[in-house]
């Protein structure tokens, strides 16, 4: 199905992850965002290389980037998950206490805010390193990459760990800006509180670009560009709507 016009000279965009693999893709997008894991941080989406390559086709009729990528977030705060940090090494060797790094300092294996910020840039490293660098030979700084915060990922929800979650959140930003990526958040806002909470103007989520969902008409994406952002000095760049089962992208700019 082609995408749709939204409004007079601004054309949508579509995103489609492991939910769509072996399905018929839209056509005739502006841009395309393709998910890299299968649900879960710790998952890559079987289908990616052949997803990039239709998002490879978008029309580029917007000022958005035609290829795009999200990830899966999550933080487990421990849980005996056998992905949780044991230490600051990350899964390409490098010690991230290494000229301070990891600003909550050593990760002990405990719930606390260094291994959760760990936990964070593990993910993305692997997401970088592993499941990206498996079907393409383009960097990461190629893309724009979103943050999927979303409740239906599992998120620390014992006392304190709403900053935790957001350290973890701050650990793939890190990563992936280090890399040369620009990254944006993908949330509600009520989904946004209930797991990062009100992050600090000194924070590395502040100002961060954002993709916002909840819309249902091309005309409510639309009206959603002017909401606030997730976080202080953010920008709405990207807001979403679904119809036909579809979830269509529109661009704020």
């Amino acid at each position: 199905m082609a995408a749709k016009s939204v409004g007079t000279t601004v054309a949508a965009g579509n995103d489609i992850s492991w939910p769509q693999c072996g399905s018929r893709l839209p056509s005739g997008q502006a841009f395309g965002i393709v998910g890299i894991n299968n649900g879960l941080a710790n998952t890559t989406n079987t289908c990616l290389a052949a997803e990039l390559t239709w998002a490879a086709t978008s029309t580029g009729k917007s000022a958005q980037p035609k290829v795009q990528v999200y990830v899966n977030t999550a933080n487990p705060g421990g849980l005996n998950a056998a992905s949780w940090p044991i230490s600051n090494i990350d899964p390409s060797g490098f010690d991230t206490t290494t000229n301070m790094t990891n600003p909550y300092g050593v990760c002990d294996y405990s719930n606390s805010a260094a291994c959760a910020w760990q936990y964070g840039w593990n993910r993305a490293n692997e997401d970088v390193t592993q499941r990206l660098a498996s079907v393409t030979t383009n960097l990461a700084s190629g893309y724009i990459w979103w943050l999927d915060v979303e409740t239906g990922n599992t998120w620390d929800a014992t006392t304190g760990g709403v900053a935790r979650n957001a350290a973890d959140l701050e650990g793939m930003t890190a990563y992936l800006q280090g890399a040369g990526a620009t990254v944006g958040l993908y949330s509600t806002a009520s989904q946004w509180q209930s797991i990062a909470g009100t992050v600090a103007s000194g924070s590395k989520l502040a100002g961060l670009i954002n993709w916002l969902p909840g819309a249902r008409t091309s005309s409510g994406a639309k009206s959603n560009c002017s909401l606030t952002p997730l976080t202080t000095g953010g920008k709405v760049t990207i807001t979403q709507y679904v119809s036909n089962q579809l979830d269509y992208d529109y661009s704020c700019i």
